[in-house]
């Protein structure tokens, strides 16, 4: 008689049976599967076809030599450094050597947080991808001027692709949109259809406000390259702009379903799920690396705003407490940290906290409600005042002029920009107001009163690293008093050194 396996036999058998099928492949069919994978940008399969080509022990010496050098060109697009170094010492053991190799071991120590490392080991390699890795190091030990020296030397010594994707993103980080066109055709030329200048091309029109333009931009990258999860995500962050949240969300779960652990792919579900009120899902995606948890960060503030809906108002005042000490210019981190001290029977210093919101002449109903219900619970007579303040027509107008003058910013309108934050600066001095007025000026060309607005906005609040910012880059972008402009953009950077916008600023003025 014969007897049946246990079920608990034959689903094991079941589902060890495709791994025990790939363990039969020959290496041959193993490397073929992990070229193909590399040439689609399917980088988890590359690299797991190509370590299973390898730990058959059956390859020649030369297919072995060419799958390591794929299989550490995988780890490195895959962004690890430790697998990397320990490939291209194998590589180099079986005889590998040259320009090629070395240039894979310093970008595996710039992944290993080594940046001096990696320029020693560059020494004069002219190659242009070794101007690329000179470039990223140099951003990574905070010398902006000879990054932007690296680039450009780079793009002069030839085509490299991801030398231009990194160039471009960084003019676009600087605002400098113009540069950063030129070096995306160039891009389309060297890489025509790929990923990296399908990435610029959307990216550069989120910049320019043509949010209809990026999409469709995305949505090709999506299905050209469907195992890559950065068009998903810059899709997801479109149709969040868009006000398509549900459409977003989606797009953010397609990029989980391929790599669930990207820690980009965690920000924007948490980023979603807090647009949503989904406080119990935010709490639970940043549980396990709340100890790890900036507070600066999106996801640090995100993780206190879930605290303070979930009812523990103390626990989230002390990370608003913490952010808004470490970033005392973040809106976000003041209005918070008020809603947090009022939740917890704390009325006068929630006022005290949020008054300079609410003094401003962009302070919406949010900001102003929050204020008066403070001023109530304090027994404040500010309370009436604010309470008439939003009755006012005048209210209604200012609103009107700061969304108009916010969405001319986004499409890059500065003539529009301009004449709406006049309108509100009629009214008195404002120092975001004033700041806005001195960018619009500034990319209009109108460089005198750029200055003199920056000045204005910097008299209002003297150590906010964003008035000191302003007012250095609008001398930067004036081509005047360029001294006092480095001046002023490093200590924007020495005061917040996370700030890539401020970093790439300082760059472009040549200030170390």
């Amino acid at each position: 008689m014969i007897r049946r396996p246990p079920a608990l036999v034959l689903a094991l058998t079941l589902a060890l049976a495709p791994m025990l099928s790939a363990c039969s492949e020959s290496p041959a069919t193993h490397a073929t599967a992990a070229r193909r994978a590399y040439d689609a940008m399917d980088y988890p399969t590359a690299r797991i076809e190509a370590l299973a080509a390898l730990d058959t022990g059956k390859l020649d010496d030369a297919a072995m030599r060419d799958l390591l050098a794929l299989l550490a060109r995988t780890q490195l697009r895959l962004g690890d450094g430790d697998g990397a170094q320990t490939t291209v010492a194998r590589l180099e053991a079986s005889g590998q050597h040259g320009a090629a190799v070395n240039r894979m071991k310093a970008e595996a120590a710039l992944l290993r947080n080594l940046p001096q490392q990696t320029l020693a080991m560059l020494g004069n390699d002219p190659d242009a991808d070794a101007w690329r890795l000179r470039a990223a190091a140099y951003q990574a030990l905070g010398q902006g001027p000879s990054a932007v020296d690296a680039f450009r030397r780079g793009m002069a010594a030839g085509d490299n692709v991801q030398l231009a994707r990194d160039y471009a993103t960084f003019l676009m980080t600087a605002e400098d949109i113009p540069a950063a066109e030129r070096v995306l055709a160039r891009l389309r030329r060297i890489d025509p259809g790929g990923l990296d200048a399908a990435m610029v091309e959307g990216m550069l029109y989120q910049k320019q406000g043509r949010l209809d333009a990026a999409a469709t931009t995305y949505d090709r990258a999506i299905a050209a390259h469907p195992k890559r999860i950065e068009p998903l995500l810059e899709r997801a962050n479109v149709a969040d702009m868009q006000d398509q949240l549900d459409r977003a969300i989606a797009f953010a779960g397609r990029a989980a379903q391929l790599a669930p652990s990207d820690p980009r792919v965690l920000a924007l579900q948490v980023q979603f799920a807090s647009e949503k009120g989904d406080w119990d899902a935010v709490r639970r995606l940043l549980a396990p690396r709340e100890a790890d948890l900036d507070p600066r960060t999106p996801e640090g503030l995100a993780y206190a705003e879930a605290l303070l809906r979930l009812g523990h108002p103390e626990q989230a005042r002390v990370i608003f407490a913490r952010a808004l000490l470490l970033s005392p210019q973040n809106p976000y981190a003041r209005m918070m940290l008020a809603e947090a001290q009022l939740a917890g029977d704390d009325a006068a210093n929630a006022l005290k906290t949020v008054q300079p919101l609410a003094d401003s002449l962009l302070a919406g109903a949010r900001e102003l409600e929050l204020a008066q219900r403070a001023a109530r619970a304090a027994g404040d007579p500010r309370a009436d005042a604010l309470a008439q303040r939003m009755r006012s027509a005048r209210f209604d107008d200012n609103q009107r002029l700061a969304r108009t003058g916010e969405a001319a910013m986004v499409r890059r309108d500065w003539p529009g920009a301009i004449e709406a934050y006049r309108a509100l600066l009629a009214q008195g001095d404002d120092g975001e107001v004033l700041k806005r007025l001195a960018v619009a000026c500034s990319n209009a060309g109108r460089h005198r009163e750029a200055i003199a607005y920056a000045d204005r906005a910097l008299a209002t609040a003297p150590r906010d690293p964003d008035m000191v910012h302003a007012a250095g880059l609008v001398r930067l972008n004036a081509g005047e008093d360029l001294a006092t402009a480095r001046q002023l953009l490093r200590r924007a950077s020495d005061s917040e050194p996370g700030n890539a916008l401020f970093r790439a600023d300082l760059a472009r003025a040549g200030a170390g």
